[in-house]
């Protein structure tokens, strides 16, 4: 609300005292629509009252502070009221007028506090107009009388079954799996018809299904990942939802750049939402008086399955989870995982092997018996190209013994992943061609605003530099997008040589990231340099044909 300055001291006698009136207005979550307690309502009963208490008009109205939507059981989270409390200390207001008690507190001992220590010790004067009827000018006592600190228990009381009955419904609500949440995750939106159900955001789902496929079937790291979604424009969560209207707001959104981050991308790969799963209640309000948050114990978190539909599948899910275990550094500078990262382990001591690169030449050395002790563990090392070798050997090997080759590449042909993908990357074109058009629009009218004095040089200069650069960015984004589908057009042949390799020769002549996670739980190095591999599966045959027949070798 605008601040309202009202003076009527013109036709005040002199010598007269002249108060400096601060109006403090309170709406409540809880007091939704009701008309009578609305902030208007309140400031035009204030407005009406306040001539009664002055005489001779010797008033001023400094300032109107408005909490709308707080609650009144704490002073620290109610933005105005501190800075009422300011004005109050510095001297700006020396008279403070409420509707009634209630719109000033919900708590007893912080009415006591404010109406006991603060008034007195500041000179100010407190007027309430409604029972209990407070003026601290004209009866300096009554704040010590019984009727006011009965009132301020009731008040508080209120808060309390107010509070309690909110966190029952609540209570019942995640019990059910009814999402109680201000703002739907990303890639969901609250169904329309009902506000605690939520449906699928198509727009914001495929870029979650992208972060799966990208992260498991082309092995790239989260900064990867992170970065390819900011080549392309893509907002993130945050910045997506204020595209859509929401009035999004977190403790870290003034520092948000609308880039998506490895810790955004890591979080949405290890949220069971998108299998279905609702998690609720993992954070709680300590107390009604007490608004900080606390952690709650998983074993008291409200779980319910299925309780809205799947983005992606249980087995794509499970799979991400143990891909994110693993030591998946990426090679600095790349996107991508280093091929072998967190397979490798020592045959004896079954520690991870690390990575070193000595006058050119790549090998992996048993950690213990390089930094910790020689004693402990004997030297296992491995040059990368010979293990690329034997690894591709043995799952050449396994590969030999799928069954229905035919039926599975027929089946592949006749799958609409790769068209589907050129659908979204020619959506995502036109509507990175459609803002660029739109900004060389603005800026080319900019110059005229300029020379018709509709804005001034300096604001010409400032908003031609913000679009020239939004413009160089755009431009930058269709590039890679055009690129991307230039590759893909080429066909499987110049997207995934391995998957090409195998329908051709129906045999696997390189290793991809993805397919050797899928496939391979580790890799053993024993002293005299031969491995063994452990396979995630006992058939494991059969997966390596469901997973061909289901596409994921792809680059879709």
């Amino acid at each position: 609300m605008a601040r309202i300055r009202r003076s009527k001291s013109e036709g005040a006698a002199p010598g007269k005292k002249i108060w400096k009136v601060g109006k403090y207005i309170r709406l409540s979550r809880d007091d939704g629509n009701i008309v009578s307690e609305s902030v208007v309502n309140q400031d035009k009963i204030l407005n009406d009252e306040i001539p009664s208490f002055f005489e001779d008009g010797c008033y001023e109205v400094v300032d109107t502070y408005v909490d709308d939507g707080t609650s009144g059981t704490t002073d620290l989270e109610r933005q105005d009221f501190q800075r009422m409390v300011q004005d109050m200390k510095s001297g700006r207001i020396d008279c403070i007028i409420v509707k009634n008690l209630s719109r000033a507190f919900r708590n007893s001992a912080n009415q006591g506090r404010f109406l006991e220590e603060f008034i007195p010790l500041y000179n100010t004067r407190f007027i309430s107009l409604y029972q209990p009827r407070i003026d601290t000018f004209l009866d300096p006592e009554v704040v010590h009388s019984l009727e006011v600190s009965i009132t301020g228990f009731m008040n508080e009381q209120y808060a309390y079954k107010t509070s309690a009955d909110v966190r029952r419904t609540f209570k019942h609500k995640r019990e059910n799996g009814e999402f109680i949440g201000a703002f739907a995750p990303y890639g969901y939106a609250k169904d329309p018809e009902n506000k605690n159900a939520l449906v699928i955001d198509e727009d914001a789902a495929q870029v979650v299904r992208d972060i799966f496929n990208w992260f498991l079937s082309e092995g790239m790291s989260k900064a990867g990942i992170a970065r390819r979604l900011n080549g392309y424009g893509i907002p993130n969560p945050a910045a997506y939802k204020r595209s859509r209207g929401f009035r999004y707001e977190n403790p870290h959104c003034k520092y948000n750049d609308g880039l998506w981050s490895p810790t955004t991308v890591s979080r949405i790969l290890q949220d069971p939402l998108y299998i279905g799963v609702m998690r609720q209640g993992r954070q709680k309000v300590i107390s009604y008086k007490v608004h900080k948050r606390a952690a709650v114990p998983e074993s008291e978190w409200f779980i319910v399955e299925n309780a809205v539909p799947a983005v992606i599948d249980r087995e794509c899910f499970q799979a991400a989870q143990t891909l994110h275990r693993r030591d998946t550094r990426a090679a600095p500078g790349k996107g991508a995982v280093y091929l072998f990262s967190g397979l490798i382990r020592c045959a004896d001591c079954k520690k991870s092997m690390s990575r070193h690169t000595a006058r050119g030449i790549v090998y992996y050395q048993c950690r213990t018996h390089r930094d910790k002790s020689k004693a402990k563990c004997a030297k296992h090392s491995i040059r990368l190209d010979a293990l690329e070798r034997a690894v591709l050997a043995a799952v050449q090997t396994q590969i030999e013994f799928v069954d229905s080759l035919p039926e599975i590449i027929d089946e592949i042909n006749r799958a609409p992943a790769a068209g589907t993908k050129f659908f979204r990357l020619d959506a995502l074109l036109a509507q990175k061609a459609k803002e660029l058009e739109k900004a060389t629009e603005v800026l080319d009218s900019l110059y005229m605003d300029w020379k018709n004095g509709e804005i001034t040089q300096e604001q010409y200069r400032r908003m031609k530099g913000r679009l020239e650069k939004q413009a160089r960015q755009l431009e930058e984004t269709i590039l890679r997008i055009q690129n991307e589908r230039q590759v893909m057009a080429q066909g499987a042949e110049a997207g995934n040589p391995c998957l090409t390799a195998f329908l051709e020769r129906r045999s696997i002549d390189a290793l991809s990231r993805g397919f050797l996670v899928e496939l391979v739980s580790a890799v053993y190095i024993h002293k005299d340099k031969s491995i063994e591999i452990e396979f995630n599966f006992s058939d494991q045959y059969r997966r390596i044909a469901e997973r061909i027949e289901n596409g994921q070798t792809s680059s879709a």
